[in-house]
């Protein structure tokens, strides 16, 4: 019998450790499950332990309640798409900065497809009602995929070819908000403003494709976004003074 105070032994504390890993793994992959069946709505810490066969109490332990464990999805769900649009763009970091930007934009586009529901607890609806009980959670995924793009902007900026509009000529009204996003992003975001509304400006636009294409708006005559996004993003990097591909030049 172990004494008050005396050291776990290191083989329990692995154990434990790993039983908690384990837990802590089943009970986001049943919360990302329930809430791509059921939305946000679906979710509770009831259900959820349920499922993986523990008491809702031993769950509250880890995740401090339904708020908890959204979060947790949340940031895990964050951390998979970021992956997916790294990978993406470092596949074409041997050829140029349009190829890289391509890439990455539509790695999004691909994963947001692929995962409606994911998306939804991401940016869509299941988000905004997540975000009216968990503060200031968009700053994970600006954070996170924002300084990616970030990192690939900062290069076009330092290359001296791009074209933005200086602090003055930016409305006061808005100045504050593109200093507030700038400053989310962190590090290799150490660009001028006019950067960053480039930033947001493009991201404006692919929001808004990825809406359509993840709920099938205007599906009857858009029955492959593929086309339209293409030709947006063509249009973006016109704008950036990059191509997609170097014979499009």
């Amino acid at each position: 019998m172990k004494a008050r105070g005396e050291a776990e032994p290191h083989g329990e504390a692995s154990r434990r450790d790993r039983l908690r890993a384990e837990l802590e793994r089943d009970a986001k992959a049943e919360a990302r499950r329930l809430t791509a069946v059921h939305g946000i709505e679906g979710l509770s810490l009831s259900a959820v332990a349920r499922s993986i066969g523990v008491t809702p109490p031993a769950l509250y332990r880890y995740f401090d309640g339904k708020k908890g464990l959204a979060l947790a999805v949340y940031e895990d769900l964050t951390v998979e798409l970021v992956a997916a649009v790294a990978e993406a763009a470092e596949r074409e970091a041997h050829r140029h900065l349009g190829a890289q930007l391509y890439a990455a934009s539509r790695a999004v586009l691909d994963w947001s497809v692929a995962n409606p529901a994911e998306f939804d607890l991401l940016m869509g609806s299941g988000y905004s009602r997540l975000a009216a009980s968990v503060e200031a959670m968009d700053t994970v995924l600006t954070r996170e995929l924002g300084s990616l793009f970030a990192t690939l902007f900062a290069q076009l900026w330092r290359q001296g070819n791009l074209e933005y509009p200086a602090d003055e000529e930016i409305e006061p009204a808005l100045v504050r908000h593109i200093t507030a996003y700038r400053r989310l992003m962190g590090q290799g975001s150490d660009f001028p403003l006019g950067v960053a509304l480039l930033m947001i400006t493009c991201w404006r636009q692919i929001y808004g494709l990825l809406c359509m294409a993840v709920y099938s708006h205007f599906a009857t005559a858009f029955d492959d976004y593929l086309p339209l996004f293409n030709r947006m993003l063509d249009e973006l990097l016109r704008m950036l003074g990059l191509v997609r591909d170097p014979v499009q030049g």
